[in-house]
């Protein structure tokens, strides 16, 4: 039986993450397979650990659904407590088997979550699940709001935790906090909200790494470019000193090596002097730090497909559109503006903006997968010719990568 796992992270008031949300599925339809239910709950639990949990969490606890199956054969067992919440899906009916699972989960330390939360009509089992529940989280798309008001009304008599789904914009989430919510699941961070510019910061190891590089006697490209790529930052503002009048920029660029390869060794040790030099004040946003590592895990895995289905000469350039598409976030400038001042080739620009070019059926796989669109998942993998094992492999060696990076630089 094979495991698809995505993670989607989960923030707190201080737009910090606290927490992921892992998506799964355990095989192609979706469902379970008409197998031994005992197997079935050993194979899910085997997948688990061979994709790794620890590398999935980074330490933070993981919220897992679970349905009727997993939950009567004692599935969230096999994991510690303090490492996942047990989410259960709104479509488990409240029995009293359910309720009795729930209770010894309870009882051994682990923290309950309902998904997708409605008020039902007075059943008792349904009531015992509620005071059973940790967290409480809501749909604010899919419930009215008058009715999440009056859904928050009726929670407030429980020793609950709220926690607002499908967030998608800033006003969304300033809304939900002030309705009480304490946990927060969406979109809403990585949509940029236009009100200033910003400076994304720069690793200083990074710069320590390139000046030690540059100082020797025949420097290696290859690591630099390494270097330059693992910082978002750095990335960004090659590309805008390619662009700027002091250089002159008369062709696009379609990689990172590409752009130290035109501006040379020497122009580019004096520009990481001059950043060295800078007196830098840390003020970043926590949910900079995440925005971040959804680029980098979108580039790794667009690069890691590019390879696997032969194009290892546009592979940086996959790389580049995934480490990109968050750019107006991380800037705070409108994404129009931001394309047209840097010297990226137009293939690469159109498929940040949206439009349909060579790189964008591998970019929408990656965003679906991101996204955990398991339907939509299938057809874009058939379209770019992938097996969906493969996909997950590739998945997984991206957050490792990604992992690897923050655990450096932080």
């Amino acid at each position: 039986m094979e495991i698809y796992v995505a993670r989607q992270p989960i923030l707190n008031t201080d737009e910090k993450v606290c927490a992921y949300e892992l998506l799964y599925r355990s095989n192609e339809q979706n469902e379970f397979s008409n197998i031994d239910g005992d197997q079935a709950t050993f194979n899910v639990i085997n997948s688990f650990m061979h994709f790794g949990i620890g590398e999935l969490s980074e330490g933070k606890p993981c919220f897992i659904n679970f349905t009727d199956t997993l939950l009567t054969h004692s599935v969230p067992e096999f994991l510690p407590p303090e490492m996942i919440v047990v989410e259960i899906l709104e479509t488990v009916s409240p029995s009293e088997q359910i309720v009795e699972s729930c209770r010894k989960l309870k009882e051994k330390g682990y923290k309950i979550a309902l998904d997708d939360f409605i008020m039902q009509d007075e059943d008792t089992n349904f009531t015992k699940l509620i005071e059973l529940a940790d967290i409480i989280k809501i749909d604010i798309h899919n419930t009215p709001y008058l009715e999440r008001k009056d859904i928050l009304k009726t929670l407030d008599q429980y020793n609950v935790t709220l926690l607002a789904e499908k967030v998608e914009t800033m006003a969304e989430y300033e809304q939900c906090k002030k309705d009480g919510y304490t946990y927060f699941q969406g979109y809403f961070f990585s949509k940029p909200v236009i009100l200033s510019t910003n400076d994304v910061p720069i690793y200083n190891h990074n710069i320590v790494l390139i000046m030690n590089e540059l100082a020797q006697a025949e420097p290696n490209i290859d690591r630099i470019t390494g270097i330059i790529e693992t910082d978002i930052s750095l990335s960004i503002k090659l590309l805008r000193l390619i662009n700027s009048p002091m250089v002159g920029s008369i062709y696009e660029i379609k990689s990172i090596k590409q752009a130290i390869a035109y501006l040379g060794f020497n122009e580019l040790n004096k520009w990481i002097f001059l950043l060295s030099l800078r007196e830098r004040v840390n003020q970043k946003e926590n949910r900079l730090d995440e925005v971040m590592k959804i680029c980098f895990i979108r580039a790794k895995i667009s690069e890691l497909i590019a390879v696997y289905k032969g194009k290892r000469a546009e592979a940086s350039s996959y790389f580049l559109v995934g480490l990109l598409s968050l750019i107006d976030t991380l800037m705070k400038q409108p994404l129009d503006k931001l394309m047209s001042e840097l010297p990226l080739d137009n293939e690469i620009k159109d498929t940040i903006i949206g439009k349909h070019t060579q790189y964008s059926d591998i970019f929408h796989l990656t965003l679906t997968m991101e996204r955990a669109d398991w339907g939509e998942l299938n057809i874009l993998a058939n379209k770019v010719g992938i097996s969906q094992r493969k996909l997950f492999e590739i998945y997984k060696e991206a957050l490792r990568w990604t992992n690897g990076i923050v655990s450096e630089t932080h």
